[in-house]
């Protein structure tokens, strides 16, 4: 039973891959990393949330100039057209997921109430 259980959730898999959601939110996530401005904002965002990170365990308050610049990356990044798409990409795709969820439930729940045991 169980691999028949991994084969279906293969063909879910590549069911998934194939839809138009999970192309464009590949095709959005290419573009990001395809975009030295959009990494180097990304890598410098992860530089502070790093060094804010270490401040705050250390029960410090973090320098304003580290706040303020990172509020300031921050948002370049949320301007950018190339990381709204990919946003919308990833909103959509997880959309998807969510309807694929809900109906792995219905199905589980089926199987719960039916009288017939599948041999394993």
């Amino acid at each position: 039973m169980l691999d028949n259980t991994m084969e279906k959730a293969r063909e879910l898999g590549r069911l998934i891959g194939q839809t138009e959601e999970f192309r464009a939110l590949d095709r959005a996530r290419e573009r990001v990393t395809s975009d030295r401005e959009l990494v180097r904002l990304t890598n410098r965002l992860a530089e502070l949330e790093e060094t804010l990170g270490n401040a705050l365990r250390r029960g410090e308050t973090p320098d304003e100039e580290v706040r303020d610049e990172y509020e300031r990356t921050f948002s370049e990044l949320q301007a950018s057209a190339t990381y709204q798409s990919l946003i919308a990409a990833q909103t959509n795709f997880e959309k998807v997921l969510a309807r694929v969820n809900d109906e792995i439930a219905r199905g589980m729940e089926a199987g719960a109430r039916s009288r017939i045991i599948l041999p394993s």
